[in-house]
């Protein structure tokens, strides 16, 4: 446990280097990330999109994106987001679209990431598609939610995610009540003066938020891979009957791909979160710090090649 520990330490320490990442891009999807990452083109992830809704499955899209540094890039990827949008348009597929924040702007300029929101929500209200903001690290937590109160002024395709690690996660979950939100545990290193750092703290949280929103009549995606807290779902959904259409799983692509077909199977609303992009390093980073062994699973593929 102890080495565990450290390695998801060094891995979460690595995700945040830019000098790895600007190399990363010059590897490609090369050392185990293709498995987590459906490619770099917009081209190669809708192909993997029409492959996953073809078993039944629904996506979301996210053209990874972390360090962006210049205006310049801040619109560039949300000129990447308005691209996606309109090429699953375009193919006709069943698919979301997933963003970061700091992707648009937001440690940049404020009002400049808002302009990029409002004109990626524009073409998404157009197509009738959803936009997820995903939550960053704690430090984007408080900006995240209110740039998402501003824009729900306006628009109402636009939720975001809530991480059941941090203490605050229950009396955030009451104030956007009627928002559709993504539940997950967290994927971030946080301090313990702001997040449960106990697993079995974190576990009690993730049951108590889902309970929280779901019992609220608030349409949520619970987003897991562990499958007592899917049991504990289909539990509460019975019990409190909740019909399928309010609530949906959401997973990794490249992640429990049995379990996902046996959800979707089963009548359940599936969703895989699909990123694609040449800035993957740092997602790579968080899935291989999530799970350690797969640590052993990127080492095979680099003896291979």
């Amino acid at each position: 446990m102890i080495l565990e520990a450290a390695i998801k330490r060094f891995l979460l320490f690595l995700s945040r280097n830019y000098s790895m990442n600007r190399a990363a891009k010059k590897w490609g999807l090369r050392y185990g990330a293709s498995r987590f990452v459906a490619g770099e083109t917009i081209r190669e992830a809708i192909s993997k999109v029409k492959e996953l809704n073809a078993q039944g499955l629904a996506c979301t899209l996210d053209h990874l994106g972390e360090f962006v540094r210049s205006r310049e890039e801040a619109i560039e990827s949300a000129d990447y987001c308005i691209k996606t949008l309109n090429a699953i348009h375009q193919a006709g597929v069943d698919s979301n679209l997933s963003l970061k924040l700091t992707q648009l702007g937001l440690d940049i300029d404020a009002t400049m990431c808002h302009e990029n929101m409002c004109r990626i929500l524009e073409c998404a209200k157009q197509y009738s598609n959803f936009v997820r903001i995903d939550m960053e690290d704690y430090s984007h937590c408080q900006q995240t939610l209110t740039m998402l109160h501003e824009l729900r002024k306006e628009y109402d395709n636009v939720g975001t995610v809530i991480q059941a690690y941090l203490y605050r996660s229950e009396s955030d979950i009451k104030a956007l009540q009627n928002v559709p939100l993504r539940l997950v545990k967290g994927a971030y290193k946080e301090s313990p003066k702001v997040a449960y750092p106990a697993k079995r703290d974190v576990d009690n949280n993730y049951k108590r938020i889902i309970k929280q929103h779901l019992v609220s009549g608030s349409y949520t995606a619970v987003a897991t891979h562990d499958e007592h807290i899917i049991d504990y779902t289909k539990r509460l959904v019975s019990k409190y009957d909740i019909p399928h259409t309010r609530f949906e799983f959401q997973m990794l692509y490249g992640i429990r791909t049995q379990l996902q077909l046996s959800l979707a199977q089963e009548g359940y609303k599936m969703r895989v979160y699909v990123p694609y992009g040449n800035d993957w390093y740092a997602y790579f980073m968080r899935r291989l710090a999530e799970r350690p062994a797969n640590v052993a699973f990127v080492l095979k593929s680099m003896v291979i090649k």
